[in-house]
C-alpha cells in the first residue's frame, strides 16, 4: 500500500498489532515518516452512524459525557480566551461536551457529528448540528473550528483539511488533537505489549509532529504551532512497562502529582514523544 501523504511505495511493516483486527498490517512510510494502517476498507461512515466506534449502541448517554468530561473541560481551559465572543465549529464533536461548555463564552457553537446516537443530546441542548459538512451553509464562515481526535479516523486527512478550512475566517483558527505516533511508549521505551495494543482499526492514520506539518502544508494551510501533551501520566508508563498492561494511572495513582506530571510532560515534550498532539492552523 503507498503512503497516504506522499504516494511513496516504500512503507514497510512495522512492529505491532491492530489490537481489533489483527490480519491488518500496520506500515510507516520510509520517506516521509507516516505511519498508517494497510487497509482502509473495514471504516465507512455507517460505522460512525451506528455508533460502533464506542462499541455500544446503547450506551448510557450521562457515562459516555463523564468519560469525556476531564478532556472536555481542558480542551475549554486550553481554548477559553479565544472562544469568547465568536462563531465555533465542532468537528466530530461527540457528545458536545466541549461544546457545552463553549457556549458558555461562545458567541455561536456548531456541531458536525454523524453519531445518531448524539443527536439527542443536541436537540436537548439547542445546539445546531449537521452530519455532514457540506449540510453547513456555504456563505457560513467560523472564527475558530476544532477537530478533537479526528484527523486520525479519515482516509484523505489532506482532503479533509482543505474541506474544513474552507469555512474558516480569513483570520481565523483550525485547531486538531490527535495521538502522537511518537508516543513515549512506541519511540523510546519501545514497549511491546503497548504496540499490541495502541493500534486500533478506528485510527487508519497516525501522525507525529513532523508529518502533520507535512500534511498542513499539502493543503495549502499553515502550521501555526504545535503543543505536546501528556494525558497519561508518569504512573501510567511505569505500569506498561512493569507489567504490561493499561490502567496504571488507576492502579498506581498514588505515583502521581500534579507536579511530577507536568515535569514528565515537560520532558516528553522536548523529545516529541508526548502522547498527544495539539495543532493550529490557520489559512
Amino acid at each position: 500500500m503507498s503512503c497516504p501523504l506522499c504516494y511513496s511505495q516504500d512503507t514497510p511493516q512495522i512492529k505491532g498489532v491492530v489490537r481489533d483486527l489483527p490480519d491488518v498490517p500496520i506500515l510507516k512510510c520510509n520517506d516521509c515518516g507516516l505511519v498508517f494502517l494497510g487497509s482502509f476498507d473495514h471504516i465507512h461512515n455507517e460505522f460512525y452512524e451506528d455508533s460502533e466506534m464506542r462499541g455500544a449502541e446503547d450506551i448510557d448517554m450521562d457515562v459516555w459525557i463523564s468519560e469525556t468530561k476531564a478532556d472536555d473541560e481542558r480542551r475549554f481551559r486550553y481554548l477559553r480566551d479565544d472562544l469568547k465572543g465568536v462563531d465555533v465549529l465542532d468537528f466530530g464533536a461527540g457528545n458536545g461536551g466541549f461544546l457545552r461548555l463553549a457556549n458558555q463564552t461562545a458567541k455561536s457553537v456548531t456541531a458536525i457529528e454523524l453519531d445518531k446516537e448524539a443527536s439527542s443530546l443536541f436537540v436537548r441542548d439547542n445546539i445546531p448540528h449537521y452530519r455532514f459538512l457540506s449540510e453547513v451553509p456555504n456563505n457560513k464562515r467560523f472564527n475558530l473550528i476544532t477537530a478533537f481526535h479526528v484527523i486520525e479516523h479519515l482516509k484523505d486527512p489532506v482532503g479533509f483539511l482543505r474541506e474544513v478550512s474552507s469555512f474558516l475566517h480569513p483570520d481565523g483558527s483550525l485547531y486538531l488533537e490527535f495521538p502522537n505516533a511518537n508516543d513515549a511508549l512506541l519511540s523510546i521505551y519501545d514497549s511491546r505489549p503497548f504496540s499490541e495494543f495502541t493500534y486500533w482499526s478506528c485510527h487508519l492514520i497516525l501522525f507525529n509532529h513532523e508529518t502533520i506539518e507535512i500534511a498542513i502544508k499539502k493543503a495549502g494551510l499553515r502550521c501555526k504551532s504545535i503543543d505536546h501533551i501528556q494525558r497519561y501520566p508518569l504512573s501510567n508508563h511505569l505500569h506498561w512497562l512493569a507489567k504490561g498492561r493499561p490502567g496504571g494511572h488507576q492502579i498506581w495513582s498514588f505515583l502521581d502529582s500534579k507536579e511530577l506530571n507536568a515535569a514528565y510532560e515537560e520532558t516528553l515534550a522536548k523529545q516529541r514523544a508526548c502522547d498527544t498532539l495539539l495543532v493550529e492552523v490557520s489559512l
